[in-house]
């Protein structure tokens, strides 16, 4: 297992108001003993203000600024996004690190 990689919660804060994310939040292998900072990306979790869902076009920009900004490839989804066969175990086991 490598390092865990930082996440700059105030940059993250920043990108959050910007595009109206009320909530985000981390899953996936960075929450547990299988993360590897040279291989894994980190998986966040958006939850979106009602009247600012972005398009697809949009979402994927986001990703990418988001990627760079923290420098570190960023895998960025919402619960729609999610497989029905998983999507009720992560949201049960992803943890909250922003919430407007």
């Amino acid at each position: 297992m490598g390092n865990k990689t930082s996440i700059d919660i105030e940059l993250l804060k920043q990108f959050c108001q910007k595009y109206h994310i009320r909530k985000i939040s981390i899953f996936g292998s960075y929450l547990t003993d299988k993360y590897d900072e040279s291989k894994s990306d980190i998986d966040l979790l958006a939850e979106f203000d009602k009247e600012h869902v972005p398009d697809l076009f949009s979402f994927s920009g986001m990703e990418l600024e988001l990627s760079e900004s923290l420098g570190h490839k960023i895998d960025l989804r919402t619960a729609g996004d999610l497989s029905r066969f998983f999507r009720d175990d992560v949201l049960k086991k992803a943890k909250v690190i922003y919430e407007q």
